[in-house]
């Protein structure tokens, strides 16, 4: 019965692939043989239709223990890219005993909603440094406004720009743009220059880079400790993986 399951099972996942041949014909089993144990198997799995959900259930935890391997290999092999990246911003405490890493798009509304609440975890936390990777991957528009806040950190104005543009509701254009800087007191004419800034184009395609070699792929992602994190955490939850990463 155990063999049966095991049979059963295999087949199962066999099934989900029809790119894949039911069973190997070439030397184990003649055709009449391998209709009589395909409807052994087809009876079996009408009877215990949960083979099917555990088989399911097991291949996706073998992905995920996978994925999850992959990525720690990935932090590893780029935790320089990640935390040392001169060009990258910094907001909080630059000495900070824990960093957080965001992958952003302004265009997110996830990104837009995490956005107070780490930047009160900012204020609270004097022991956390936040590294910021523009990750603009929501068009044209996200584009642009990810160019005005790395032209925005040649001012000194990244972490306020920043802020200002997560606030902002409906689509970045140049006015848009603009009025976000000169709301800010800022020199809007060197702005729109250093958008073009070679610097500045070399910072996104090294972001796109590193988040596919990390394999990610959405925003926000945050990276805390040795924790890749997918989607818009609650402040709660960051405080929790902070506390994680400092008593590992």
């Amino acid at each position: 019965m155990r063999f049966l399951r095991r049979l059963a099972a295999t087949l199962a996942l066999v099934l989900l692939v029809p790119a894949q041949p039911v069973l190997a014909q070439d030397a184990l089993f003649n055709e009449a043989e391998t209709k009589g144990i395909e409807e052994i198997v087809r009876a079996y799995l009408l009877e215990h239709p949960e083979v099917i959900r555990d088989a399911i259930e097991a291949l996706q935890a073998k992905e995920q223990a996978a994925k999850a391997d992959k990525q720690a290999g990935a932090l590893v092999a780029h935790k320089d890219r990640l935390l040392a990246d001169p060009a990258s911003p910094v907001a909080g405490n630059p000495m900070g005993d824990v960093t957080i890493v965001e992958f952003f798009d302004y265009k997110c509304p996830y990104c837009k909603r995490v956005t107070p609440a780490l930047a009160e975890l900012i204020e609270a936390d004097k022991g956390v440094r936040v590294v910021f990777k523009e990750f603009p991957i929501l068009g044209e528009s996200s584009l642009l406004a990810a160019r005005a806040a790395l032209a925005a950190q040649m001012q000194d104005r990244y972490f306020d720009f920043h802020n200002a543009l997560m606030a902002h509701r409906g689509d970045f254009d140049d006015a848009a743009i603009g009025t976000i800087a000169e709301s800010l007191g800022m020199d809007v004419a060197k702005l729109r220059a250093d958008m073009k800034a070679p610097e500045v184009d070399q910072q996104l395609a090294d972001n796109h880079a590193l988040a596919q070699a990390m394999a990610i792929r959405s925003t926000p992602t945050f990276v805390i400790g040795e924790q890749i994190v997918p989607g818009a955490i609650s402040i709660d939850d960051m405080k929790a993986l902070i506390a994680a990463a400092r008593g590992s």
